[in-house]
């Protein structure tokens, strides 16, 4: 594997377990409210405007995973718009990259 693949595999792992470590933590200080999460996400201006900023970066992520997986004919690819939506871009970005760059 290239050292190129390895940095990508190491950010996708990296982009899974440290969102989620927040996100685990804050739901179990919060009684599992994914309510309460989602809430906390449009505190003030700052925080809504993350939103936003991540949720066009996934929706632009999609449309050229699914782009290039269908052009590509590879469609492990496609796993990478599970992992943007359930864990994050973090995750989902250089997970693709990974599966993209292999021979």
């Amino acid at each position: 594997m290239s050292l190129l693949r390895m940095i990508y595999l190491a950010l996708a792992v990296w982009g899974a377990i440290h969102p989620m470590y927040y996100f685990l933590t804050y739901l179990g200080d919060n009684a599992w409210s994914f309510g309460a999460l989602i809430d906390a996400w449009y505190v003030n201006d700052s925080t809504h405007g993350l939103v936003w900023d991540l949720t066009i970066a996934a929706i632009t992520l999609t449309i050229w995973v699914i782009a290039e997986s269908v052009s590509r004919k590879n469609w492990l690819g496609l796993l990478a718009i599970p992992a943007t939506y359930c864990i994050g871009v973090s995750c989902g970005l250089p997970l693709y990259l990974w599966l993209r760059s292999r021979p």
